[in-house]
């Protein structure tokens, strides 16, 4: 039995589920996200949780059955709350901004680097080295998070470049004479 998917996922005041056949729907201050859910499982939504069961017990049902508990209780959170990633800038010179719908990143290239900002995604630069990536999905914000990062991974010899803010950089030790 599955530990993550046995227990409901609680739907807080303030954000309204909709369930019509497998397709979810949650709303929210933060706004709505929707899903198509999968065949292998079932979902049903009462007194103010949604519970998730295995259609059969093959192993693929019950693989995915802790999957869509997750991906609902994600859902939930992101519409109520919100998820945010920071990202630090290390570097001489290096710096972001944002500028209207652009993420302005100076990263030690001949250029600066502009990046759209996508819909449903807020970034804030809190200073010039450190970025604030936010919003309601999970996975958008992480993969926006991925793409800035991308741009100058950190170096293990100087420690220059992007980071995540909980991130270690292991460091390395340089030439000797």
């Amino acid at each position: 039995m599955s530990r993550i998917g046995k227990n409901p996922v609680t739907v807080p005041s303030g954000v309204t589920c909709e369930l019509n056949g497998r397709d979810l729907l949650v709303k929210g201050k933060n706004g709505s996200l929707s899903a198509l859910i999968s065949k292998e499982v079932t979902v049903t939504y009462e007194d103010n949780a949604i519970l998730v069961r295995p259609l059969d017990e093959s192993k693929k049902a019950r693989m995915l059955w802790g999957t869509w508990k997750n991906q609902i209780r994600n859902m939930v959170q992101g519409v109520s709350e919100g998820f945010t990633v920071r990202l630090d800038i290390n570097g001489v010179g290096y710096r972001a901004a944002v500028e209207g719908k652009t993420l302005k990143l100076q990263l030690g290239y001949s250029h600066d680097i502009l990046y759209p900002i996508p819909e449903g995604i807020t970034i804030v630069c809190e200073k010039p080295t450190a970025i604030a990536v936010s919003g309601a999905n999970r996975q958008r914000v992480g993969q926006v998070a991925a793409e800035i990062r991308s741009y100058r991974k950190p170096e293990p010899y100087k420690g220059k470049g992007i980071k995540y803010e909980n991130e270690i950089i292991v460091r390395k030790e340089g030439k000797k004479k």
